[in-house]
């Protein structure tokens, strides 16, 4: 069993318990975001360090229309 920390830009996300290390290039699901692994880490026999490149989603956001809108 590992203690994996999950990190993006220095920034900690999750530590987990875990049995697999995951490797360089895995695609990853933390927290309902996607990522890949950019490098692993071994700091001693059972902590281990992934950096993760998370994508980034845009949201769209909703264009109001103001002509439907009745002027005083």
């Amino acid at each position: 069993m590992f203690v994996v920390h999950f990190f993006e830009n220095k920034k900690l996300l999750l530590i987990q318990l875990l049995k697999r290390v995951p490797s360089v290039g895995e695609d990853l699901t933390i927290k309902g975001r996607k990522g890949k692994v950019s490098s692993v880490i071994s700091i001693d026999e059972k902590n281990i360090h992934v950096q993760l490149f998370v994508e980034i989603v845009n949201k769209n956001k909703l264009i109001v229309d103001n002509s439907k809108k009745k002027k005083r």
